[in-house]
C-alpha cells in the first residue's frame, strides 16, 4: 500500500498544486511577503521563554502548536512562491 502524508502541509500541497497550474508572479510575491504581526511574535517569544522553563498551560501548549501548524503552512506556500519567482525570472 502506498501511504500518502497527511500532515496540514503536505494535505496543502497537494490541494493547491496537483493540477500542475501555477500562481502568477503576483500571487507568488504577495505569499512572500507574508509575516506574523509583531503582536504574535512577541507571543511566540513569550511561549518558547515559558515552554523553556517548563511552565506552559495545557492551553498555551495548543496556542504553541497553532503557531507552529500554521508557521509550517506560510513556509510551505513561501517555498512554491520562491519556486514560482524563480521560473518568471527564467533561472
Amino acid at each position: 500500500m502506498n501511504a500518502t502524508a497527511t500532515t496540514e502541509a503536505e494535505i496543502l500541497s497537494r490541494v493547491v498544486w496537483t493540477d500542475g497550474t501555477s500562481l502568477s508572479a503576483e500571487a507568488a510575491q504577495a505569499l512572500l511577503s507574508l509575516r506574523f504581526p509583531p503582536e504574535d511574535v512577541s507571543r511566540m517569544n513569550e511561549l518558547a521563554n515559558k515552554a523553556r522553563d517548563g511552565l506552559l498551560t495545557p492551553d498555551e501548549q495548543t496556542e504553541v502548536q497553532n503557531y507552529e501548524r500554521v508557521g509550517h503552512l506560510v513556509a510551505l506556500l513561501q517555498s512554491k512562491a520562491r519556486l514560482v519567482t524563480r521560473n518568471h525570472a527564467g533561472l
